[in-house]
């Protein structure tokens, strides 16, 4: 899957924070629309996870330098409305 080039079909924003919005907040935050096209672009397989909460730990940005991240919740109530929530 991370050879095929996979484009959504549309946006939305997120209205209340989850589980889901955390990780999406972390990929956009590292310049990619979500774990799909972080995949695509960095031909990994897998993703670093905190595993006590699922979160994403670690992303490589494209210039290769890394963000890393807590385990606990960083997408405050005031960035929800940013993040990009994609359907394909």
């Amino acid at each position: 899957m991370a050879g095929a080039d996979i484009k959504p079909k549309c946006m939305e924003r997120a209205k209340k924070w989850s589980d889901e919005v955390e990780n999406l907040y972390r990929f956009q935050q590292a310049g990619y629309r979500d774990e799909i096209e972080y995949k695509q672009v960095k031909h990994v397989d897998m993703v670093d996870r905190w595993p006590e909460t699922g979160f994403v730990k670690k992303l490589q940005r494209r210039d290769n330098t890394f963000y890393y991240y807590n385990r606990q919740r960083e997408c405050d109530d005031k960035e929800v409305h940013k993040v990009k929530v994609y359907a394909y």
